[in-house]
């Protein structure tokens, strides 16, 4: 995976759960990120607030390493 590019809500959403709808997939990564106070935490300390769109490349690597590569990630 790419980290050092900009991602959409739901085109990150869609590389950890490929098998749902896009829509679900927004909303699973937002419960996700939302459920996890480090994680969290951590994006609001570099500019995540509810309702983003759009993932700069540090938000990114900090869902990545927080959450694992989606390529290897499972539930």
């Amino acid at each position: 995976m790419n980290t050092n590019r900009i991602y959409g809500h739901q085109e990150l959403a869609l590389l950890y759960f490929p098998n749902v709808l896009p829509s679900s997939a927004s909303t699973q990564l937002t419960r996700f990120i939302r459920r996890d106070p480090e994680l969290l935490s951590a994006l609001e300390a570099i500019g995540y607030r509810k309702g983003i769109r759009l993932y700069t490349p540090l938000q990114v690597r900090t869902i990545v390493d927080h959450m694992g590569d989606p390529e290897n990630w499972n539930l």
